[in-house]
């Protein structure tokens, strides 16, 4: 019979259940990292939650709103038309920074939101009519013994949504391209496609492809294929890449780092964000293809 006399002191804590019997013995340790408990990894701001009745009648008022959604999208249905989809040449615009209304679609983060370093970024709307993402990226970090790197900023869209309230995607599978109308101050930030996916494993996935900026007066037209985005999770490129699923795009945003000693402020002026198809880029992705073993994860 085994006793707990018998049993290494390092797999105590793993294999004691209850005092009054040991029904189960684990001489392995529990690998406490496979399931994400949240979709942020661990970053928790504690906001206020209203009372049940307050969002009783907070619903109320939205309902007749949610309906009317619920009839556009009927609409669209019945009367989308597929064979006019692909308009070689033309720019559809997805988003644009026209009104203040604009703005509540966007969230703007930045590494002091969540107590880590200095760094500032806001929103708004600019005196030609668009939109100014701008602030201040510092490296300095909290010193708490934990953060060893900081100094980032970015923003990004809210998750869609259809009527009453169901998340949805971004579908631009009919599309190659990404096009952009910016003017800059000379960095590079980050544009980021997120693919958050059903299972916790897909949370953190995250398509990239930099924005670089020439600075000065004058406005630019960026035009980024899609098939140049590469893989990362948690911030780091993935060895077995893979293509984007425009079909499951979540969010959109774009980031600003601090590294390599650019503190200081940054400026990011945004006309329109917008998708167009080009029939005469025909690279599905273009990057190699490594291949790993099956059931192992790279990173």
């Amino acid at each position: 019979m085994l006793t707990l006399s018998r049993i290494s002191s390092q797999y105590l804590p793993l294999c004691v259940q209850s005092l009054n019997g040991l029904s189960h013995i684990h001489t392995s340790p529990i690998s406490s990292t496979f399931w994400e408990r949240e979709k942020k990894s661990g970053y928790k701001t504690a906001l206020p939650q209203p009372s049940r009745k307050q969002m009783i009648l907070d619903g109320f008022k939205e309902l007749k709103e949610e309906i009317k959604l619920w009839r556009q999208e009927i609409k669209e249905t019945f009367e989308s038309d597929p064979i006019l989809v692909y308009r070689p040449g033309e720019t559809d615009v997805i988003f644009n920074f026209k009104n203040e209304k604009s703005l509540d679609k966007w969230i703007v983060t930045s590494d002091k939101d969540h107590n880590e370093g200095r760094s500032t970024a806001m929103l708004e709307l600019s005196n030609s009519g668009g939109g100014l993402f701008h602030g201040d990226v510092c490296s300095e970090h909290v010193k708490d013994g934990i953060i060893k790197r900081t100094g980032y900023a970015s923003m990004r869209t809210k998750r869609v949504r259809k009527s009453f309230k169901r998340e949805t995607t971004y579908d631009w599978s009919q599309y190659n391209m990404l096009v952009l109308k910016v003017r800059g101050d000379g960095r590079s930030y980050l544009i980021n496609l997120h693919c958050e996916g059903y299972f916790d494993l897909m949370w953190n996935d995250v398509y990239h492809f930099a924005l670089y900026t020439r600075g000065g007066p004058h406005w630019q037209i960026s035009k980024i294929p899609f098939s140049k985005f590469f893989y990362s999770s948690k911030g780091r490129i993935q060895d077995k890449q893979q293509a984007v699923p425009l079909n499951q795009i979540t969010h959109f945003g774009f980031s600003v780092s601090a590294k390599n000693g650019m503190d200081g402020q940054f400026n990011l002026e945004i006309d329109y964000i917008g998708l167009e198809f080009d029939p005469n880029h025909r690279e599905e992705f273009a990057y190699e293809m490594y291949r790993t073993q099956n059931y192992i994860a790279a990173t």
